[in-house]
């Protein structure tokens, strides 16, 4: 039988505090911050562990060739134990947001799982890979929207979807290395992501520097200078390193979105995952 820890590397547990955030930012967008949004959170953990249970189990054949050290390809983790901890994820995560949420919720938690499906074992090795995941990422935001005014978190789930464009292309390279090309394009869709999450709504406006704008230059300082680095070496390991600052600094823009829509404390809060989320990091792999 597995370890704990075998099941935490497979889940890749310590990257789920990028996770809530999505669920927050969503929430206080759409004005639907309230008792049901922990527990929508929490299915949002749930279907990202199936996400990544249900990709290593897909990736398995490759994986024993690539990354052989694997909790699936080394042996510590059956297949079957790992497809099937990633289908009963998903079922408890969509189950979770139908209780907490209502068919709104569900409504949005049940196409959010199907693409999470979607992309770990059709679209990942293909062209539209990164796409479909930010598509995962934009409807997370949603979810937290869910019983609010969902149109008004469409600004917040296409920052975040931008965002997870950027990490899903440079993740394709972590093995072999990458184009100069590809860094320097993601860098400036870090930009404009961040650019983006700086600025409150036009009623909002004030002089000064405003926490959203904190938060953000905290996120692409960060993201950011880790893909410079890739730009100047563009090394496997480099790319890695980029791919788990871009994972593990999500909570700093989670919260500049937070913020932007008026709940400062909270996005502080959400914010306060991504030191925590790097020091766990160094002993479970976010990638």
């Amino acid at each position: 039988m597995p370890s704990m820890a075998d099941l935490a590397e497979l889940v890749r547990a310590p990257a789920a505090l990028s996770v809530p955030g999505d669920v927050v930012a969503g929430a206080a967008a759409a004005g639907a911050l309230g008792p049901r949004t922990p527990a929508l959170a929490a299915a949002s953990v749930l279907l990202y562990w199936a996400g990544m249970a249900a990709n290593d189990w897909a990736d398995r054949a490759l994986d024993a060739v690539e990354r052989p050290e694997r909790p699936i390809p080394s042996g510590r983790v059956a297949p079957g134990l790992a497809v099937g901890l990633a289908a009963g994820l998903t079922a408890a995560g969509v189950g979770l947001a139908a209780v907490a949420g209502g068919r709104r919720a569900a409504a949005v938690a049940v196409p959010l799982a199907a693409t999470v499906w979607g992309y770990d074992l059709v679209a990942k090795n293909t062209a539209a890979g990164p796409a479909v995941m930010a598509a995962c990422r934009g409807l997370d935001v949603l979810l937290g929207a869910a019983n609010g005014r969902p149109v008004r978190a469409l600004p917040a789930a296409v920052t975040v979807a931008a965002h997870t464009w950027t990490v899903t292309a440079l993740s394709r390279r972590e093995v072999d290395g990458a184009d100069r090309r590809l860094p320097l394009r993601t860098l400036a869709g870090t930009a404009l992501v961040a650019a983006s999450a700086a600025l409150p709504p036009g009623a909002r406006r004030r002089a000064g520097v405003s926490l959203p704008a904190v938060l953000a230059g905290w996120y692409v300082a960060r993201y950011g200078t880790a893909q410079a680095r890739v730009v100047d070496r563009p090394t496997a390991g480099r790319v890695r390193a980029a791919v788990g600052a871009g994972i593990t600094g999500l909570p700093a823009l989670q919260g500049a979105l937070t913020a932007r829509a008026g709940a400062n404390l909270l996005g502080l809060a959400v914010a306060m995952a991504a030191p925590l989320g790097r020091r766990l990091a160094r002993k479970v792999s976010p990638t």
